[in-house]
């Protein structure tokens, strides 16, 4: 049984404590949390103890941390957590900063503990499927991949001060995502952006609608769509053109019905939120880590793979200040 320290409290690290409950194979032992009073509610929830950070990563009884804290102490974290000899489960990104993301990939080689970055979404059993279906070369060699991802309203401005801008903050996602199916980096990284959902999302130095192209060396085409306000739901969509036929993974939709009459033909909206739309790639990702770190197998998305999604993150940053697509390898 896999004891498990949860750092953080928030509203991912409540989804985060449902799968390690949930799980055969793990118990929630300890959470913890900058609001004190949010880390008790959290264990008593699950029979477990609020403690600090610190104490939990020195407790030798806890054998894996999650953590879910703010993003500018993630490194710091895992840096502690795998020198304590604990495994390491850390929601993305690995840092806001490339450079620190990128010590901190060097300072836990030292210590050989296995460490995942919480890329859910490689886990969502449709983007999952259409994984296996391009591995087994269904649809022949991959040639343009489109991934779409509109949240449904933007977040806070508070909050977007913060992030580190939409492409370290949502679009990291669909940078793991492209590389996860097209099994290789991008060469070049060329992005556009504008703040048209929100003016105080401009005001705030970042952009809530966004393209990006990614142009691999061997030819092929990602083309990433973001946008921070989608009407009619969350749409999450991936489309990969192949050289004998096409993957089209859809939206989770609020039900299936569709009705057909003289009017016309409609159906329902894909869900509001995200966490209706993964919970089941949650649920997938900490089964995933379980059975890595009780197994000693290596670990489905790695802390290179958190590197990797910042450095294109960063690439479209630069990119997008220039106006010219940036070589990847020279971020």
């Amino acid at each position: 049984m896999l004891k498990v320290g949860l750092l953080g409290a928030g509203r991912i690290a409540v989804v985060h404590a449902a799968a390690i409950s949930a799980h055969a194979g793990s118990t929630l032992a300890a959470v913890s949390d900058f609001i004190p009073e949010s880390a008790q509610k959290l264990a008593t929830a699950y029979g477990a103890q609020a403690r600090s950070n610190e104490e939990i990563i020195a407790d030798p009884s806890i054998d894996a941390v999650l953590i879910a804290t703010p993003t500018d102490t993630h490194s710091d974290l895992i840096e502690a957590a795998t020198e304590a000899g604990k495994a390491v489960l850390c929601e993305k990104p690995v840092d806001l900063s490339l450079d620190r993301a990128r010590s901190c990939a060097s300072a836990i080689a030292k210590h050989g503990m296995p460490v995942m970055v919480g890329f859910n979404r490689r886990f969502d059993p449709g983007f999952a499927a259409m994984k296996t279906a391009l591995e087994a070369g269904e649809i022949g060699k991959t040639e343009l991949l489109s991934i779409t991802s509109f949240d449904p309203a933007p977040p806070p401005v508070s909050y977007i001060k913060v992030s580190g801008g939409l492409f370290r903050d949502m679009m990291i996602h669909d940078f793991d995502m492209a590389n996860f199916l097209m099994r290789d980096l991008p060469e070049t990284i060329h992005a556009v952006g504008s703040s048209l959902v929100d003016p105080a999302i401009g005001a705030a130095g970042d952009v809530d609608t966004a393209v990006v192209t990614l142009r691999y060396g061997d030819g092929r085409i990602a083309v990433i769509r973001n946008s921070r306000r989608a009407a009619f739901g969350y749409d999450q969509r991936v489309e990969v053109l192949g050289a004998s036929g096409m993957l089209q993974a859809q939206n989770m939709l609020e039900n299936n019905l569709i009705k057909s009459t003289a009017e016309g033909v409609t159906g329902a909206k894909p869900v509001h939120f995200f966490l209706e739309r993964y919970m089941p790639a949650y649920t997938a990702e900490w089964a995933a880590f379980v059975s890595a770190v009780t197994e000693a197998s290596a670990m489905p998305v790695t802390l290179q793979d958190g590197v990797d999604a910042l450095a294109m993150a960063e690439a479209a940053q630069r990119s997008l200040d220039t106006g010219t697509p940036v070589d990847l390898k020279t971020v």
